[in-house]
């Protein structure tokens, strides 16, 4: 669910983008409104579903013991679930104008304040799990805090926030038609590889080779976080380029972060080659689990390489304003493509867990090659026309 909140403000990449871009700097507080008031409303969905998350789990025949522990846990995350949507709206809203350094210090403060909530609630207040999700829900809340202060009273923004305006609801189901795309794109990714994990819970020997599939994940997933990275910064650079109407400068801004997402995923594969066995040592002690990951190694290496370049590719597609087509590339790669090659690898082939990866793998070929050729292929010189002849609207 948390996925979806961040996927839903990927239309502030291209709304609050282009307009910055082409210096229709009052819009972008519209945009911001428009959007965390979407986000609301699927918090709202999200909460209730977690509020009757026991009665759901049972319904799905999972232990009532466990469900009941997973409800309670959840029950504690719900205000922060409010919190975080509307914190991934200001995030895009001062990302879109390169504003850098105030989203670090607004996370390392709460991060650090974070770890003394925690404490105090799970050990000293005795909530024990509870506490956890409780902390959460103040960190997320002290972040939304601390940014939406600083939006409100920085004259840095005296041009692109006039404070709240009603004129926000009139873009309310516009923002939807690249909010809902862009939640659905982040999610179908998402959701391939922890079915991969789910998956590894069918084959013999689950116990070993869910942790293995996990491992594998998890690693995937720390590697991403430098490719998001270049992601949020080439998505910023196109989006405001196509506003501005500089179609050259977005294209070379795509064609050099790529290389530089590519460039750093080899060093990052580099390093892992020859340092499995040490990364490995953080996950587990098992003998036997390390010795798996130096030879599930190559094939991890392989999707990294991809999902750079996917990573790279989508932000462009959020800053493009093309959500829609990353979309269906995510639903066809990994849901038509990759995760039946998966089940075939693994279980008809008997390849098992490295069968797991290599469906994972064509399916994340697949996406980088589509987004590519929707990168390269779609007309860029069309972008900025209707910029040119609707001074109060961005082009979607």
């Amino acid at each position: 669910m948390m996925f979806f909140q961040t996927g839903l403000s990927g239309s502030l990449e291209t709304l609050c983008g282009q307009g910055y871009g082409a210096k229709l700097y009052s819009m972008l507080g519209i945009y911001l409104q428009s959007s965390i008031i979407t986000s609301t409303f699927f918090s709202i969905i999200v909460a209730i579903l977690w509020f009757y998350s026991e009665h759901i789990l049972i319904l799905l025949q999972q232990d009532p013991q466990v469900s009941k522990m997973a409800a309670l846990y959840l029950k504690y995350l719900i205000p922060g679930i409010f919190a975080y949507g509307s914190l991934q709206c200001i995030l895009r809203f001062l990302q879109t104008q390169t504003v850098v350094m105030p989203l670090v210090t607004c996370s390392v403060v709460p991060l650090i304040i974070h770890i003394g909530i925690a404490y105090v609630l799970i050990h000293v207040a005795g909530l024990g799990f509870m506490g956890a999700s409780l902390a959460a829900s103040i960190s997320l809340w002290i972040s939304f805090v601390m940014l939406a202060l600083y939006v409100n009273y920085s004259p840095k923004f005296k041009c692109t926030w006039h404070g709240p305006s009603m004129e926000s609801f009139k873009h309310v189901l516009p923002s939807l038609k690249l909010a809902i795309p862009s939640a659905v794109m982040v999610c179908l990714e998402y959701w391939a590889f922890e079915i991969l994990v789910l998956l590894a819970g069918l084959m013999p020997n689950s116990e070993s080779r869910t942790s293995l599939i996990a491992m594998c994940v998890n690693t995937e997933a720390v590697v991403f976080m430098i490719t998001y990275g270049f992601s949020a910064a080439v998505s910023t650079r196109v989006s405001n380029e196509i506003g501005a109407g500089n179609i050259d400068k977005a294209k070379n801004a795509v064609a050099v972060t790529l290389k530089l997402s590519v460039f750093l995923a080899l060093t990052v594969v580099l390093a892992l080659v020859f340092g499995h066995n040490i990364w490995a040592s953080f996950f587990s002690s098992s003998p036997s689990i390390i010795r798996e990951f130096s030879h599930m190694t190559p094939l991890l290496t392989v999707s990294i390489l991809f999902d750079s370049a996917q990573g790279v590719l989508s932000g462009v597609s959020r800053g493009c304003g093309w959500q829609h087509l990353a979309a269906w590339t995510n639903l066809g790669a990994f849901y038509i493509i990759g995760m039946p090659l998966s089940v075939l690898f693994a279980f008809k082939f008997g390849l098992y867990a490295k069968g797991l990866w290599l469906g994972l793998i064509c399916g994340l070929f697949c996406q980088a090659s589509t987004l590519l050729v929707i990168t390269l292929r779609n007309k860029w010189e069309n972008l900025d026309l209707p910029m040119k002849n609707t001074p109060n609207d961005v082009l979607v």
